[in-house]
This record gives structure tokens, sequence and C-alpha cells, in this order.
């Protein structure tokens, strides 16, 4: 797959099947629609193209409320996207003179001209451009004078799958891994650095590696205990996760720290992913050092039967 971030990248296409939205988590009701994207690309001998936006619309634009946290970095989402088998990923920058493109500007200018659309693929109630005026029966409309044709998903398909990134967000948010992962059609991951904390985990008998997600925007799932895959230089490890505050210990600083099993290294410095497979506990406060190493000792006995399990 290639991925372009600028409009004036594209290559000279000689026409293409396109599909457009955020597709953040691409979780199985967007890859149904990449799905069809790339097999109705291929019967009619032309590219498939996401054109997609970085950074989040809610992220730019004034909305009320707490900050959309979303679930897949740029990054993470293009290497997934191109697993489905896209030919073409287009990162158009989000900013505000962007906001103001007319429907009618879009469609003429980037689907028609930029990408030279034959077929557009998308979901039921799809609305785009300023004050989201575009619609499906607009794109029709269009697509008899430019020379594309539209398929819009049903209601009904996409609401059998019964997915949407705001249940998967709640899902995170509420302890539910498993049901996210259902929806998400794999494990939810972090990514970061390893960087130094305290080292208290060392004196438990439990040395921790301090993961430093650089996306802030990026959801972190609900404080609490997580069995959990880290994977680093390549190599898979069965580890055990704690997102929050440490009340035992200090209560000071939100951490998220991961206990690899079976691991002998340094890890500062270097890329850890976390893959989330299913909760354990919620975060608490013991009455000391000493009951705490006790509960590690099981949490660990715990995660690796959950790992075990595949």
């Amino acid at each position: 797959m290639e991925l372009i971030h600028n409009l004036d990248e594209i290559p000279a296409l000689a026409g293409s099947v396109v599909t457009d939205g955020m597709f953040d988590g691409v979780h199985l009701g967007h890859q149904k629609i990449l799905k069809q994207v790339v097999n109705e690309a291929k019967e009619m001998g032309m590219p498939s193209v996401l054109l997609t936006y970085w950074p989040h619309p809610r992220h730019v634009l004034p909305e009320k409320g707490e900050r959309l946290k979303i679930l897949t970095t740029l990054e993470e989402k293009a290497g997934i996207v191109a697993s489905q088998g896209i030919d073409y990923m287009l990162v158009i920058p989000f900013n505000y003179a962007f906001s103001r493109i007319t429907h009618e500007k879009f469609v003429k200018e980037i689907l028609s001209e930029k990408l030279q659309t034959r077929k557009i693929i998308i979901g039921y109630d799809h609305r785009f451009g300023l004050n989201r005026l575009g619609n499906v029966g607009y794109l029709k409309e269009a697509g008899k004078e430019l020379g594309f044709d539209v398929l819009e998903i049903g209601k009904q398909e996409i609401e059998d799958i019964a997915i949407s990134s705001t249940k998967i967000r709640y899902s995170l948010q509420h302890h539910l891994i498993e049901t996210a992962a259902q929806f998400l059609g794999r494990n939810y991951s972090l990514s970061g650095t390893v960087v130094k904390g305290d080292q208290r985990g060392r004196l438990l008998g439990y040395p921790t590696a301090n993961l430093d997600v650089s996306e802030t925007s990026k959801l972190v799932p609900a404080d609490g205990v997580y069995a959990t895959w880290a994977i680093v230089d390549g190599k898979k490890y069965g580890s055990m996760t704690n997102i929050g505050f440490r009340p035992t210990v200090d209560g000071l600083h939100h951490k998220i720290e991961s206990h690899l099993f079976d691991f002998e290294g340094d890890l500062y410095g270097k890329t850890l992913t976390l893959e989330f497979v299913s909760p354990i506990r919620e975060e608490m406060k013991f009455a000391g050092l000493d009951a705490l190493k006790e509960q590690l000792a099981l949490d660990e006995k715990i995660s690796r039967m959950i790992l075990a399990k595949g």
C-alpha cells in the first residue's frame, strides 16, 4: 500500500474505487467496507483508495464535552488498512480551512479530478463537506454528471454487525476488553517508548517497563490490572500491566507499567507495544508492600493462565 499525505502527491490514475471516512479503529464494520472496495476495484481493474483525515475532525473543530480519544494512531491505522489490501491510503491534513470546503467542491476537485473516482462505496447516512450538507443523494446526482457510481452499504448490513467506534471506546473505558477485541477483530493495543521509572517494582521482584505513549489523544483503557502481550524487538512476551496511580506506593502519578514474564534485558528507550487481552482486577490500595507483593504473585498466576488459553 502507498501512503500519501498530500493531494498533490497522488499519482495519475485512470480510475479508482474509493471509500471515505475517519475509519478510527478500523473495526470489523470498517473492514467490511474496505473488503468491498478491494473486491470492486479488482473487478473493475482499478486501484482501491481509502480517503481519510488526520488529525480527527473532533480535535480541530469546537465540540462540547470531553476531547475525543482515538482508537488508532495514524501509523496504526495505516498498518491495519494495508493488511486489508487497499492500494492507496490518502491522508488529508484536516484543519479549519479544509473544514470550510463545500460538498460540491469536495466531489468535483478531490473525488473526480484528483482521484478519478469511478465508484465510491460508503456507509449509510454518510455526510461530508461544509456543515455536512453532502449526502448519498448528492453523490448519486453528481456521479451521473462526473461519471462515477455510488454504492451505499445499507443500514441493515451495518446494524447487523452492530459495531461502532463509540461502542469500542465505551468498552475500553469500562474494562470490557474482550468486547472491544470482538468489535475490532484483534486485541486493542498501545505503543510507546519505555522510560525510566522509580524502580520500585524491582524491589518487589516485579520489575516493570514504564510506557510513555507519545500520542496523547490515544485512548488508554480504564485504570486496573490486565493480562497483556508485550511486543518488543519483534518478540512477544506474556505480561501483566497496571494502569493507574499505584495508591499503595505513592498515588501521585498516572502510569502504564508492564511486567514482562520470562524476560531478561534492558528495555529503556525501546518501543514497546502492549496488547490487552483481559482485565484481572481494579487498581486498589493494599495494607503494605508485603500485601502488594502477594497480590502481584496472584496477578501473575491469573495472567499466565489467561494467556495460555491463547
